[in-house]
């Protein structure tokens, strides 16, 4: 690799030819502060933060976007870097809502930190004419806050450049410059899919889930209400975070007993009906192959995708699996053979779900998802969410013992586990598919090409004597990249796999917020993939068909897999939408 050398702060440093003086400056273990840039995504330098002398130059350089050459030399803490990165500090916080007691961001915003990093001691400094927005509570799963955005258009860029939705940039100009939607249209009036990639990258509250935590907590004092929990494969893996522990720490067990802490009477674990969805898939793919059926089968897991589907490639519903998400299917063996097996009446379950999706508070309203007639899941919370009850319920949730999830559907695989994980739904459903079609056990369980955070993967597996051509697409850019081919028959799959956020649900728009200084030179979704596949390769059963409890729900409930039955609980349907506000 050719290097530059440079001086930062007369430290001899050696950075990659290319670089920028931002990148090259962690060589020297030196983070400069920003707060618009993300790698490979918004690069832009517009907010003036990340600024550095650079010996020669006539003024000061934005770092993020300045790049290193032989012999340069950079300064990045003299008083006139300091004292302009303050004052344009100072002045965002002039046009700032500064309500951070009552912020769902306190403690965990860039703004904040930032403030106390340069030592802003006035922020009324500069107050003058302010802005004022109306909240913008029409999404099913969010609320846009503009009043607390500062315009570093990190939400923009990751909308249109990485999901490819494109349903919110500036509007107007100069002092008036917003983010919103076209026509100033609410966020729920667009073609949004719900996945809350902006709220992930947001530095401050201008962003956020709507929080449903009180709901829960009502329930759960309800003595007349029978209140059960279930977990996602990724929320283990991502938990901790909140709570200081490094990206990548597996916190299942700590987990499972905070939630019992916090009342609930079961903690069930999503893996199970990860499980029972490759049952039910893994049979759809068969029998679309065997029986003419429509091709590629697409897996319908992520409610996002689904949604991005039904917007944008509304002829392929047909190739979406009819499967419901593992949420969701859940949630419908909870109040059908759960509620049976313990004597419940359905009306008096309430199913809360704890996902790494903002998505998923919106596929509880879905029509189609109340297969006991009442909603399969009452409650969606993301991982934040939870964090927060934990938190306010007063548990030390670092000092909890590890706990198990309780049985029986709290039994899973390692099938279910990578469901969590870019590729692990494909990997899962291949690990039985493949078992069924050649009636033989396989040697290697590890499907190894369709791993790895790419954004599209692909292979061949000779099945039986039948080539399968699979590919895993994650964010919905390489989603429609993916797809057009497919449409135009310039790629021919068998099989693909789909999931609305880049790297699966690991890097989910409910998982903990990561500050930018970390996400932008750390592969979070690696860090925490690793989670689930250590986990995959520890667990005795490692394939959905050997799940026990699996083999006992369809011995003694649903028969066998794409039963009548099972179609009824487990089965949904899709609807074509108009796509409105797309840039």
């Amino acid at each position: 690799m050719e290097t530059v050398n440079i001086k930062i702060n007369g430290v001899d440093v050696a950075a990659p030819k290319g670089s920028t003086i931002l990148e090259a400056a962690r060589f020297a273990h030196i983070d400069i502060p920003t707060l618009c840039y993300l790698k490979e995504i918004n690069e832009i330098g517009a907010c003036r933060i990340c600024v550095v002398e650079v010996k020669g130059a006539r003024s000061l350089v934005a770092s993020c976007v300045y790049p290193v050459n032989e012999g340069m030399e950079v300064f990045t803490n003299t008083p006139k870097v300091l004292n302009s990165r303050k004052k344009t500090l100072e002045l965002i916080l002039s046009d700032h809502d500064r309500k951070c007691l009552s912020c769902v961001r306190s403690g965990n915003c860039e703004l904040q930190k930032l403030s106390k990093d340069l030592k802003v001691e006035n922020e009324c400094l500069y107050d003058g004419e302010t802005n004022n927005f109306e909240i913008d509570y029409t999404a099913a799963h969010m609320y846009r806050d503009n009043n607390k955005c500062i315009l570093c258009r990190r939400c923009s860029a990751v909308c249109e450049k990485v999901q490819a939705v494109g349903v919110i940039g500036p509007n107007e100009r100069g002092f008036k410059t917003n983010i919103a939607s076209p026509f100033d249209m609410g966020l729920g009036d667009t073609s949004c899919v719900s996945c809350g990639q902006c709220i992930a990258v947001c530095p401050t509250g201008a962003l956020s889930e709507k929080d449903n935590t009180d709901e829960v907590f009502k329930a759960i004092a309800d003595p007349t209400k029978h209140v059960i929990v279930q977990t996602a494969p990724s929320v283990r893996a991502g938990l901790g975070e909140s709570f200081g522990l490094p990206i990548g720490t597996n916190v299942e067990g700590k987990m499972v007993s905070a939630l019992r802490r916090l009342g609930f009477a079961k903690v069930f674990d999503t893996d199970f009906a990860a499980d029972l969805t490759i049952m039910e898939e893994a049979h759809e793919f068969l029998d679309r192959v065997q029986n003419g059926g429509v091709l590629p089968l697409i897996t319908s897991c992520s409610p996002g995708w689904v949604k991005y589907c039904e917007h944008y490639f509304p002829d392929m519903t047909e190739n979406l699996s009819s499967c419901k998400s593992p949420q969701q299917m859940f949630g419908a063996t909870a109040k059908t053979y759960y509620a049976e097996k313990m004597g419940i009446d359905p009306k008096d379950i309430v199913m809360v779900s704890i996902m790494p999706c903002t998505a998923k508070k919106f596929e509880v309203g879905r029509d189609d998802q109340d297969a006991s007639g009442y909603a399969d899941v009452d409650i969606a919370l993301t991982v934040r969410e939870l964090a927060r009850m934990i938190e306010r319920a007063g548990i030390n949730f670092l000092a909890l013992p590890d706990e198990e999830f309780d049985s029986p559907l709290g039994m899973s695989t390692g099938a279910g586990v990578i469901f969590g994980a870019t590729g692990g739904v494909m990997e899962a459903a291949l690990r039985t598919a493949v078992e069924t079609l050649t009636g033989e056990e396989l040697k290697s369980l590890d499907f190894k090409e369709v791993r790895g955070v790419e954004g599209i993967k692909e292979a061949t597996y000779n099945v039986a004597g039948m080539d399968v051509k699979v590919a895993v697409a994650s964010g919905l850019k390489n989603a429609k990249e993916l797809l057009s081919k497919v449409q135009s028959g310039e790629a021919e799959y068998h099989f693909i796999e789909i999931m609305g956020c880049p790297g699966g649900c690991v890097n989910g728009g409910g998982m903990p917020q990561v500050p930018a200084s970390i996400r932008n030179f750390n592969d979070i979704r690696a860090l925490r993939a690793k989670v689930l596949y250590d986990l995959d390769s520890s667990m005795p059963y490692r394939k959905s068909h050997e799940n026990p409890a699996i083999k006992e729900l369809y011995a003694t409930y649903f028969g066998k897999p794409g039963s009548h039955k099972a179609h009824e609980v487990l089965h949904t349907t899709y609807v074509k939408r108009s796509v409105n506000a797309v840039k």
